[in-house]
């Protein structure tokens, strides 16, 4: 148990801090599945791709994430959206 009244605040601050970054890693991860599972259907898979871009981008912004973490996971579901719609063009 922390001694200091300060060492307390750190505790219950840093609580708050990782639940807010579980909520968003949480938000990354199911939007980023959803863009995953809809690369089977061309007229779902941009825009859930684009919403897990975007969830990615608010991670990274925040800190939750690593901005290349961000970048790398983006850069691959532009890939596989890319070769969705050469496949179907």
């Amino acid at each position: 148990m922390a001694n200091t009244a300060s060492a307390q605040k750190r505790i219950r601050s840093n609580a708050r801090k990782a639940k807010r970054n579980q909520i968003t890693k949480s938000r990354v991860r199911t939007s980023v599945r959803a863009a995953r599972e809809s690369l089977n259907d061309p007229a779902e898979a941009k825009k859930a791709v684009m919403a897990a871009v975007s969830e990615l981008d608010r991670a990274a912004e925040k800190g939750v994430i690593h901005k290349n973490n961000a970048a790398r996971r983006k850069g691959r579901l532009m890939k596989k959206l890319a070769a969705l719609e050469a496949k179907n063009a």
